[in-house]
């Protein structure tokens, strides 16, 4: 498609000396144009050629003039409608009044038509320039528009409510996932399997970002699906069949680390699998702050046939079980410090024991943000406190 010139002069041979002019251009459709003869047929040109995105003016013209058209111009806002003003030589006043109600450019009458043809090609590399950019943003906003339909719908497949179970006296939770971009690849989720069983997850994809994301969903979905399943097995003969379908066709080769289990809440066993992960905190009730120690697993979707075991701990009542992403630890302020695990553990030492698991976490997150100040975060933060209530 041609570039679409509107010519507006109320000399009637203008029309033949323009034609004659790019005869070649026109033939070879690099240009198309389309004549009036005063800015009241110009407007209405316009109108019928929304298209038309160059326009050379005349500015002394009956019943409507240049500079008056240039400014019924402008009000249509489109920034990509370049107007180059004719005017006769030394008429400066026109010419200055002109630019300074948009024009893009100017020449001056006697026309030298090779300095017209500089003319229209500068203004079309303008042109198209512009159009450009409008396209790169447009397609930007289209982007942010889906990152945020993208997070409300990540934000949705997380628990939300606070507490969960306000109606149990014998445990209560609370997570939050704060995303290093819009979107976050780290993952919690939790649910009663029956009225003694609580299953809960954190996990820490490989990456960041809308690929991370889809990997979290993939991950959280199919967890969910397998422990909620009636046919559910075993915690490490499910956690081997979500790895195995994970690994397979994993072409863009991302894992998970993940730590996950199982509390009995009338005694308060948990029975776990570590995935790679960051090792848990536990405070006891008597403010003592330990480190579960790790026991091996390799991250989801690695290795299809890793033989993932379990592991047993003991959580007494009024004992509150931290878990995190390395997001957490990881974090750094302007100083290249980072935050660390001592910090997680002078975080737990310092509460009285009276606090939810909701206002410890909340408390946790300004910390870090005052922590890492005006330094970028860099990674996903999620954090999942569970309190087995005395």
């Amino acid at each position: 498609m041609g570039m679409k010139i509107l010519n507006v002069d109320d000399e009637f041979d203008m029309e033949m000396l323009i034609t004659q002019r790019f005869r070649k251009q026109i033939r070879e459709k690099q240009f198309e144009f389309i004549f009036a003869h005063n800015g009241l047929e110009a407007l209405e040109k316009l109108d019928e050629n929304r298209d038309i995105a160059l326009i050379l003016s005349d500015i002394n013209m009956p019943e409507m003039d240049g500079l008056t058209f240039l400014s019924m111009l402008n009000e249509r806002g489109d920034p990509a409608l370049k107007a180059v003003m004719v005017s006769a030589y030394g008429d400066m006043d026109n010419i200055r009044v002109a630019m300074n109600r948009g024009a893009y450019d100017f020449i001056t009458k006697p026309i030298n038509f090779e300095d017209l043809e500089i003319t229209i090609n500068k203004t079309i590399e303008h042109i198209t320039m512009l159009k450009l950019f409008q396209k790169e943003r447009d397609q930007l906003i289209a982007i942010k528009n889906d990152l945020s339909i993208a997070k409300e719908i990540q934000q949705s497949m997380l628990p939300k409510e606070s507490p969960p179970f306000p109606d149990r006296l014998d445990i209560d939770l609370h997570a939050f996932l704060e995303p290093a971009k819009v979107v976050g690849g780290d993952l919690f989720d939790y649910f009663l399997l029956d009225e003694n069983r609580l299953f809960f997850i954190i996990g820490d994809v490989s990456d960041k970002g809308i690929p991370a994301a889809l990997f979290m969903a993939i991950t959280k979905a199919i967890f969910k699906s397998h422990f909620l399943s009636p046919t559910c097995g075993s915690i490490t003969d499910e956690v081997r069949q979500v790895n195995a379908f994970l690994c397979a066709d994993n072409s863009s080769f991302m894992f998970v680390t993940a730590f996950l289990g199982i509390i009995d809440l009338k005694t308060g066993v948990v029975e776990y699998v570590d995935a790679g992960h960051e090792p848990p905190l536990i405070r006891r009730k008597d403010g003592t702050v330990e480190t579960l120690k790790k026991h091996g697993g390799l991250a989801l979707a690695i290795e299809g046939t890793f033989p993932y075991t379990t592991q047993v701990m003991q959580l007494s009542h009024g004992d509150t079980f931290f878990l995190y992403t390395d997001g957490a630890t990881d974090a750094n302020n302007s100083q290249k410090e980072r935050y660390g695990l001592a910090r997680l553990r002078e975080h737990l030492e310092a509460l009285t024991g009276e606090e939810t698991p909701k206002q410890i976490n909340d408390k946790l997150l300004v910390d870090l943000k005052e922590f890492i100040g005006t330094e970028d975060q860099f990674d996903d933060i999620t954090v999942l406190t569970i309190h087995y209530k005395s």
